[in-house]
């Protein structure tokens, strides 16, 4: 196959995304596991445990009801970390033109806190992003205000006042690639 598609719409190579992964695999610290997987190829066990791990996160953590199943699954690119059999951490890539007009990085999470888990995976999806869409200025997040310090010490810069969406306070932030 030639591309990832979306509504007859190439989002990304798909050859291109075989060799980043591999690239962006390597050098993991002992005993993590890096998996990165498009919609397509993962199978209904892991989908079901990534969605479970948001809705435990997200829904019932912070106590904000919203709609997390959005449909923009099926277009991204999903990351997570397992130590000992278990997922501590992950994200997703959104391609510009699918979730947000600019290329994406959202539904982060760390199960397990303390052990540098949300920078690792942050570090590989950017490292990732900017293998596969080589193109791209940079990087837009829509970050939960109270972890907007997490993200500037990965590059990222605040670009809005905080406001209101699903329940919490959050900001536009950009990472510049170029």
């Amino acid at each position: 196959r030639n591309g990832m598609m979306d509504e007859n719409r190439v989002l990304f190579d798909y050859d291109r995304f075989l060799s980043s992964v591999n690239r962006v695999a390597e050098e993991m610290p002992q005993g993590i596991r890096l998996q990165i997987r498009t919609y397509e190829e993962m199978d209904k066990a892991e989908l079901y445990a990534l969605l479970h791990i948001r809705s435990q996160v997200f829904v019932v953590e912070q106590n904000c009801v919203y709609q997390d199943i959005d449909y923009h699954d099926q277009s991204a690119i999903h990351l997570w970390l397992e130590h000992e059999g278990h997922i501590v951490a992950q994200c997703r890539i959104c391609p510009s033109g699918t979730k947000l007009p600019h290329l994406s990085i959202g539904r982060v999470i760390t199960t397990v806190r303390g052990h540098g888990y949300g920078a690792l995976i942050m570090s590989k999806a950017i490292d990732l992003a900017r293998l596969l869409f080589p193109h791209e200025q940079g990087i837009f997040i829509e970050s939960q205000a109270t972890k907007q310090g997490f993200y500037e010490k990965l590059g990222f810069i605040a670009r809005s006042e905080p406001f209101m969406m699903e329940g919490l306070l959050h900001l536009n932030m950009w990472l510049d690639l170029k």
